[in-house]
């Protein structure tokens, strides 16, 4: 077996660790999060009966007050009765499915994950596992597109969290929702798998980079102007070694 460089497998590593993490934060409605309390009462409303059915002890005639947990994602909406199993999700539509600031950010997410996936097989086709050198311009060139990925999600990350309050809010209404009242909204799980993994793919794709780096390669000693590669076995002194000395001294 020929050793590996450090920065390969680090990036080899961190890479699709940050693909798993933005493609988890992508799929999943928790990128913001908001509670709103909601009265309700008579014995035609539909979140009455269903909380009823969850054994929340509403009496008839009253008029209680349910905890409602929203969450948006980039594709899909939810929302739950606090202590209760009843939730109901759908994908996002209307003014949140409208704002371009949505769909800038989802076509940044899907962009970025599209790069790091390619990046990740030409890493791998680099790193090597079936010749005796690394393809050291290959892998580099899958670092370079990780990294541009990375960046990618992270502009997308920026825009949404920089923007969370307002997507989908009617400037003329201002933050408040009129459906559900006293709504206040925040950053929720899967904004943070997203930072988290985007700056994993950063890092793996800088490691990755390292790969444009030539290797330092001994000198002769009987030829101090010769340097010795493992391609190279004109050196006397170095003929004599196995391949996996001279590769790891080498690279």
């Amino acid at each position: 077996m020929m050793q590996t460089p450090a920065s390969m497998v680090m990036g080899i590593v961190f890479a699709p660790l940050g693909l798993v993490l933005v493609f988890t934060a992508a799929i999943t409605p928790q990128w913001r999060e908001g509670q709103a309390r909601l009265n309700i009462g008579g014995t035609g409303s539909l979140l009455r009966s269903g909380a009823k059915g969850q054994g929340l002890g509403v009496r008839p005639g009253s008029v209680e007050a349910l905890l409602l947990l929203r969450s948006d994602g980039l594709w899909e909406s939810c929302l739950q009765v606090e202590q209760s199993e009843l939730k109901q999700c759908w994908p996002v539509a209307g003014p949140y499915q409208r704002d371009a600031r949505v769909r800038l950010v989802q076509g940044l997410v899907l962009t970025s994950l599209f790069l790091c996936g390619i990046g990740i097989v030409l890493a791998c086709i680099g790193v090597r596992c079936w010749t005796d050198l690394p393809l050291r311009r290959v892998a580099a060139s899958g670092g370079l597109l990780v990294v541009t990925a990375g960046l990618l999600s992270l502009t997308g990350l920026g825009v949404y969290t920089h923007n969370l309050r307002r997507l989908g809010v009617d400037p003329s209404q201002g933050l408040s929702n009129p459906r559900f009242p006293q709504l206040s909204l925040n950053p929720a799980g899967s904004l943070y798998f997203g930072w988290l993994g985007s700056c994993l793919q950063v890092l793996g794709g800088v490691a990755l980079l390292f790969s444009f780096k030539r290797p330092r390669c001994p000198t002769c000693p009987s030829r101090q102007e010769q340097t010795v590669c493992p391609a190279c076995h004109s050196c006397p002194e170095m003929t004599s070694k196995t391949d996996m000395d001279v590769y790891e001294v080498s690279c």
